[in-house]
């Protein structure tokens, strides 16, 4: 069938705006300069599924840390620079991850600062390393991430290792739990963080009387939990995300589960104890850093966030505004965005930020990653 010719103008012209808006979605920029030279830092997280909230959460912290330095007015390499975040949607996916990584190679971003999660990331530091690109994480918690041996790899924050000995010396020790049962994900994030909480509560002198696991896409717990609650564990421990977390704790309710719930970062999120609702009050958790309260910068950080996004923070995003604000500054020491230049600079940080000392050691992990304990209470995560 042969279109009229006005139905062919308007087709074509609705298609140039779809691609407009596709354009806008995924590339921000800031502070735009006639003549300047654009600086591409590719931002990856999960944009859209269960955890939407942590990805645009994380993204804008990366995309208000490029808007302030946009109006710094930089020269590089001898030019002013414009600084431009390009936004990727890794759906906290490991093989959507490595292509989003190829994208944004493609795209010859200066570095990326992601991915979120340690599935995503790890896969896809690979292609970075193989680029040569510059790649800051922020909320990559496995201890796998720096053991590989790359020289462009750095995190901002403890990782699992750090997090499991917390959180099981606090279990056996402080609660007193001693018959301890676990689920995870099956995600490199929360399978590894079981793993190292089980060895920790061992160590500690705890027993682990159940092992089980879920996926990162499950709703419904209730057989796991029943076979569980047969062993009249002291405390269950998740390691996994509060997607899951808040319905697993609504089910245990159901199921008259009397045990503590105790998870780490990945449910240490407003969004836990929305869906988990009363049934999530008076659970544990951790944080790969200091108590938010206890952040040199996070008041004032919180205050600029809120007025530009409307939003309250989640998580990540203190964090991945600092990783932001350390690549610039590596790249203001080079004189240079150039990957190869800035990238010796880049180890050499020690700056202090809005989530608190940063520097890097050898591997690229932080110096002196500290985790943070809380409890939920009235809704609101207390720090202990």
């Amino acid at each position: 069938m042969k279109l009229p010719l006005s139905l062919m103008m308007m087709s074509v012209l609705a298609l140039t705006a779809c691609n407009k808006a596709e354009q806008t979605k995924t590339t921000t920029t800031a502070g735009a300069d006639n003549g300047a030279v654009v600086v591409k830092i590719g931002s990856a997280n999960p944009l859209s599924g269960p955890f939407a909230h942590w990805g645009h959460d994380s993204d804008n912290g990366v995309k208000l840390a490029v808007m302030e330095a946009n109006t710094e007015k930089l020269t590089l390499d001898g030019k002013p620079v414009r600084f431009e975040v390009v936004s990727e949607d890794d759906q906290a996916d490991p093989k959507t991850a490595t292509q989003v990584a190829q994208r944004l190679v493609d795209a010859k971003v200066a570095g990326v600062i992601g991915h979120l999660t340690s599935g995503a990331a790890i896969p896809a530091s690979r292609i970075y390393s193989e680029a040569g690109i510059p790649m800051v994480a922020a909320s990559v918690t496995s201890p796998s991430f720096t053991k590989q041996g790359y020289n462009n790899t750095f995190r901002l924050i403890a990782n699992d290792e750090q997090q499991g000995v917390a959180l099981a010396k606090y279990a056996v020790e402080t609660l007193k739990a001693k018959r301890i049962a676990i689920i995870d994900d099956r995600t490199t994030y929360g399978q590894g963080l079981a793993d190292d909480f089980a060895r920790a509560v061992t160590a500690a002198g705890g027993k682990v009387v159940k092992r089980e696991f879920t996926n990162n896409n499950a709703t419904d717990f209730m057989a796991i939990l029943t076979s569980i609650k047969n062993e009249k564990p002291d405390l269950l421990f998740y390691g996994g995300m509060d997607a899951q977390a808040g319905p697993m704790v609504k089910q245990m309710n159901k199921l008259g589960i009397q045990a503590m719930f105790m998870g780490a970062d990945g449910i240490n999120t407003p969004e836990f104890a929305k869906l988990g609702g009363s049934s999530a009050e008076g659970a544990y958790a951790s944080s790969a850093g200091m108590p938010k309260e206890k952040l040199p910068g996070y008041a004032d950080f919180s205050k600029r966030f809120k007025q530009e996004f409307q939003k309250d923070i989640q998580a990540y995003a203190p964090y991945t505004y600092d990783a932001t604000k350390v690549m610039i500054d590596a790249m203001k020491r080079a004189g240079s965005a150039d990957p190869a230049k800035y990238l010796p600079e880049l180890a050499k940080t020690d700056k202090q930020g809005v989530t608190g000392k940063i520097a890097f050691d050898s591997k690229g992990d932080i110096k002196d990653g500290t985790v943070a304990l809380y409890r939920l209470k009235n809704g609101q995560w207390a720090s202990l």
